[in-house]
Parts: C-alpha cells; structure tokens; sequence
C-alpha cells in the first residue's frame, strides 16, 4: 500500500512549474519543448493505434501524424493562453 506522503510528493513533482507555463505561453522555446516533454506520454496513449497486418494479426503502435497533431494544438494552445483572463 502506498503511503500518502510519497503519493502527495510524486504528485507534486509532476505538475509544471507557474514560470515554465508563463515563459512557454511568451513564446520561450526552450519553455513549449519542456512542457511538450510533460505531456509527451500522454499524447503518445492518445496517439497509439491497434493495428492489423494482412494476416489479421493485431499489433499496436503510435501513430505519428496524430502525435504531431496533438502536439501542434498543444503549442497552438499555449501560445494562445493568456494570464490575464485566467
């Protein structure tokens, strides 16, 4: 069973950081390529497809033009935040 401290403290550390959301939403390059980092394991379950060969077979894999368009409305939505309204 887990304990609650470990439990709050791994949460915690998987929340980006108010001046990495702000720097990224300012169009900091650096800032969108570690919040795309954050997020990068969760577009790939959203992107991953089941597959069948010709043999009916299924295998499962990720599709790679849907990570490039979940990760071009992911910078689209950064880049379109503003802190103002929030």
């Amino acid at each position: 069973m887990c304990n609650q401290a470990t439990a709050s403290k791994t949460a915690k550390s998987n929340v980006l950081s108010y001046p990495v959301v702000a720097l990224a939403a300012s169009g900091d390059v650096d800032a969108i390529h570690a919040v795309l980092k954050h997020y990068e394991g969760y577009i790939a379950v959203l992107a991953t497809r089941q597959l069948y060969d010709d043999r009916g077979n299924t295998y499962v894999c990720v599709d790679e033009g849907l990570r490039r368009r979940l990760e071009t409305k992911l910078i689209t939505g950064i880049l379109a935040f503003d802190f103002r309204a929030a």
